[in-house]
C-alpha cells in the first residue's frame, strides 16, 4: 500500500484480459487532474516507501492489522466475495494486498490517473483484476455496483475542495447500499512539502456527510519514525504506542441501507 506522505479502479464489463485500456481525456474542466500529475512528476526518491526500509515495512503490518480489525467490525465474513474498487490504484501494491489478504481478483478493479503507474500495475496484477487509466470522475463506474471503494493517500494531493467533494460523490454513488469507503490518508500538513496537505477527521466526515465512520488512527509520523529507526529499528514500537505521534487515520465510512450488503 502507498505509505505516509506520498498520495497516491474500473467498472464492470472491462477488457481484464488484455492489457490496461488506453488512458481517455484525463481533467476535467478545472484541471485539478492535470494538476494532480503534475504534482507527482515533481516527487523524488520513490525508494522512500521500499519495503526494505524497517519503518515502511512496520508501517504497512500495522495498517494490515488495523484493516483486518475494521473488516472484522463490519461483518464481513468471506473477503473472497466483496466487489472492491481502488481509486488512485498507483503501481497496483495496495490491489496486490489485498489479493493476498483473500480478495478474490475478479472482484477488484481499480482506476489509476498516471499511464506510467497504470502500466506498472497492469504488468503485476493478475489479468482478472481491471484497471482503467484517466481521471476517476470521466469513469462509466455503474452507481451502486462496488461494495467497497478503496482510496489511500489521494484526496492529500487534491488541492481544490470542489474537487475533492465531487470525487467523495462519485465514490458514494458507487457504493451499493450497506457498502464502504474504505479510507487511508494522512491528516495533518506537511510543511515540507507544499503539493499536499492533511485531510483531518473532520473533513472526512463532511465529504462523507451520510456515512457511518469508524476509525483507527495509525502511522507513526514518517519523518520521526526515519530518524528513530537510524537509531535503532527496536525505537519504532514504543513511539508508535503513542497516539498523539501518529499521523495518519484509517477509515471505514458505511453507507446506510441494506444490511449484510457487503457481507
Amino acid at each position: 500500500m502507498t505509505i505516509p506522505e506520498a498520495p497516491a479502479a474500473l467498472p464492470p464489463g472491462s477488457n481484464a484480459s488484455g492489457p490496461a485500456e488506453p488512458v481517455p481525456q484525463r481533467s476535467l474542466g478545472d484541471g485539478e487532474a492535470d494538476a494532480v500529475a503534475e504534482r507527482y512528476a515533481r516527487r523524488v526518491d520513490p525508494g522512500r516507501y521500499s519495503m526494505l526500509r524497517v519503518e515502511v515495512w512496520q508501517a504497512v503490518q500495522e495498517r494490515q492489522r488495523v484493516m483486518l480489525d475494521l473488516f472484522v467490525r463490519a461483518g464481513l465474513h468471506d473477503l473472497s466475495q466483496p466487489q472492491l474498487l481502488e481509486v488512485g490504484c498507483g503501481a497496483g501494491g495496495n490491489l496486490l494486498e489485498l489479493l493476498r489478504l483473500g480478495f478474490a481478483p475478479q472482484h477488484l478493479s481499480g482506476i489509476e490517473l498516471l499511464p506510467e503507474r497504470l502500466a506498472l500495475a497492469r504488468a503485476v496484477l493478475p489479468a482478472a483484476v481491471q484497471l482503467r487509466g484517466g481521471d476517476a470522475l470521466l469513469a462509466p463506474v455503474a452507481a451502486q455496483s462496488q461494495d467497497i471503494v478503496f482510496v489511500s493517500t489521494v484526496f492529500s494531493s487534491l488541492l481544490d475542495n470542489a474537487y475533492q467533494q465531487r470525487l467523495a460523490d462519485a465514490m458514494w454513488t458507487w457504493l451499493k447500499p450497506g457498502g464502504a469507503i474504505l479510507w487511508y490518508d494522512f491528516s495533518v500538513d506537511n510543511p515540507r512539502n507544499a503539493d499536499v496537505r492533511g485531510v483531518p477527521l473532520s473533513r472526512v466526515r463532511a465529504l462523507f456527510a451520510q456515512g457511518q465512520l469508524r476509525h483507527r488512527r495509525v502511522t507513526l509520523a514518517p519523518p520521526l519514525a526515519r530518524a528513530l529507526v537510524r537509531v535503532h529499528p527496536v525505537l519504532y514500537r514504543p513511539f508508535n504506542a503513542l497516539p498523539w505521534l501518529r499521523t495518519h487515520v484509517l477509515a471505514w465510512i458505511e453507507k446506510p441501507g441494506l444490511a449484510g450488503a457487503a457481507r
